[in-house]
């Protein structure tokens, strides 16, 4: 049985920045967010966190020999036919059933089977006890569920949902396509309620017996040390020097990743600071502002951010 740490979330709430810090510890494989990996990288051939494209990256050929005999778009096709079919933020509520219907569960079987596959790949040429995936999508953790090959632990990651909504209004290029593309914006109140129903669906994996363990993105960059501990315990690692070694005063120091696809400072490498993107604050208008609180305001008192202002540092 493989572990898995799935970091899961909405999109700009951290989840790089922390599958990167976790990958600096030992015995851990950060992979990036591996539900893209199959298009952005087995079909499109882009960019790894180490910057080689993914067809010439050493360590992803190395999965892929071990995980299929080759990486091939046949495979990348079949997967993405079965994302398609079962992995939809609609379907979660069947997938939190208690049991599967037969045709379901045999496409749910062979969905998993593909990424059950990655993972004891990647531990086994990274020689690593936990693999790290930052992909976020609650529907797919859903899936995984099922897997009796993998050791599912869920590191769900919050950030106040007004600084996520003022990042998704920024327009930003896709390094990996060399600026070709940009990434995917949404408005404030679009923003708001896939926050509502992502976040939601971690607490409904949580009651359904999946081990979570939420981090704030206001307290991890606050005290990297301190909640990278309580991950390290939450994944059975072993313990480590605290402070990690690669935890500098204010920031971290990272070493080449290979993550499959993610935000743009998974290309990042050296001395990187840990501190609080809080722009939004000044950026984001006072009525954009006002209607994501009103639109999140039940979750935004369950994980500790005040309706009026955006604490969350403590």
């Amino acid at each position: 049985m493989v572990r898995v740490l799935f970091l899961g979330g909405l999109g700009r709430s951290g989840t790089t920045l922390i599958e990167r810090v976790l990958d600096e510890l030992p015995g851990v494989c950060g992979l990036g967010e591996v539900v893209h990996l199959w298009r952005r990288d087995v079909l499109d051939d882009e960019r790894c966190g180490c910057g080689e494209r993914f067809s010439r990256c050493p360590f992803w050929r190395e999965v892929g020999a071990e995980a299929f005999g080759g990486w091939h778009d046949e495979l990348a096709l079949r997967v993405l036919g079965l994302r398609d079919a079962i992995e939809r933020t609609r379907y979660v509520p069947e997938l939190a059933a208690p049991r599967l219907r037969t045709v379901r569960a045999r496409l749910v079987a062979e969905y998993t089977e593909a990424y059950l596959r990655v993972y004891r790949a990647a531990a086994t040429v990274a020689d690593a006890q936990v693999v790290v995936d930052s992909s976020k999508h609650a529907s797919l953790a859903f899936c995984l569920r099922w897997q009796t090959g993998v050791d599912l632990r869920v590191v769900h990651v919050v950030r106040d949902p007004r600084g996520v909504a003022y990042s998704w209004t920024k327009q930003r290029a896709r390094p990996e396509t060399d600026g070709t593309a940009a990434m995917t914006r949404y408005p404030p109140a679009r923003s708001a309620l896939l926050w509502n129903a992502h976040n939601a669906a971690f607490g409904v994996l949580e009651r359904l017996g999946t081990p979570v363990h939420r981090v704030r993105y206001e307290r991890f960059v606050a005290d990297p040390a301190a909640a990278v501990e309580e991950i390290r315990r939450f994944a059975d690692l072993p313990p480590h020097p605290r402070p990690p070694a690669f935890l500098t005063e204010g920031g971290a120091r990272l070493g080449r990743g290979h993550s499959a696809a993610g935000n743009p400072m998974r290309f990042l490498s050296g001395d990187i600071e840990l501190r609080c993107d809080d722009a939004w604050r000044a950026e984001l208008p006072v009525p954009a502002r006002r209607l994501v609180g009103a639109l999140t305001a039940p979750l935004l008192g369950a994980y500790g951010y005040p309706l009026g202002t955006a604490g969350g540092n403590q």
